[in-house]
């Protein structure tokens, strides 16, 4: 059943509300034939492991990825802000290559944007799994997916990712920003770790500055 998330302080299509106020998990779905299209947005019940107080000073937080299929997007919070989990599929990863010659910065080399360990083309611990706080670098619009390649919207050589609707913008599966878009650098990777196949710590890393 599709849910319509109430009204958010971001602008954009995954409509996550920003509001420290409000602690909530969302569970949002995107399949690669949707473009534009973020899917249905249906509640997600979970128990985080850290208060909602310690939510609040930033505290990492804990989540259960076992369930997220090939092609879904999931959106928590951490610090106020939606983080996006994406299990990209092998499609999505050989769409990376693709768009690097047209790419401002393939190689990441700005280096506050990710982790040393996210350092990398897919700009993840796991190639399968973007992590990437989903607010443009612009303005701090939140981006939608654009995830079907060749859209009819997007282009005929448009390979896939993901569209700021503010001002343009657009980035790739691994949230690297095309050329010639107002976004400046490529979407943060918060610092983050697996705790085991299943699940995912976001705030905190196994580095010596974590």
């Amino acid at each position: 059943m599709t849910h319509t998330p109430p009204p958010s302080t971001h602008c954009g299509a995954i409509d996550l509300p920003c509001n420290p106020s409000r602690r909530q998990l969302l569970l949002v779905t995107a399949g690669v034939g949707g473009a534009l299209a973020i899917g249905a947005a249906v509640p997600f019940v979970a128990s985080l492991t850290p208060s909602e107080r310690a939510m609040a000073a930033g505290a990492p937080v804990e989540v259960d990825i076992d369930k997220l299929a090939p092609g879904e997007l999931m959106v928590v919070e951490w610090r106020g802000k939606p983080v996006w989990i994406l299990h990209r599929t092998p499609e999505m990863l050989a769409a990376l290559a693709k768009a690097e010659p047209n790419l401002a910065d393939p190689d990441s080399t700005v280096q506050s944007q990710q982790p040393e360990y996210a350092h990398n083309p897919h700009r993840s611990l796991k190639p399968e799994y973007l992590v990437a706080v989903g607010i443009c670098t612009h303005l701090g619009c939140s981006p939608s997916s654009a995830f079907e390649p060749g859209s009819p919207a997007m282009g005929a050589d448009w390979p896939g990712g993901f569209l700021c609707p503010c001002h343009g913008s657009t980035f790739d599966f691994a949230g690297r920003v095309f050329k010639n878009k107002p976004a400046p650098t490529n979407l943060e990777v918060p610092p983050h770790k697996y705790l085991s196949d299943a699940r995912l710590l976001i705030g905190a890393d196994d580095s010596a500055t974590a």
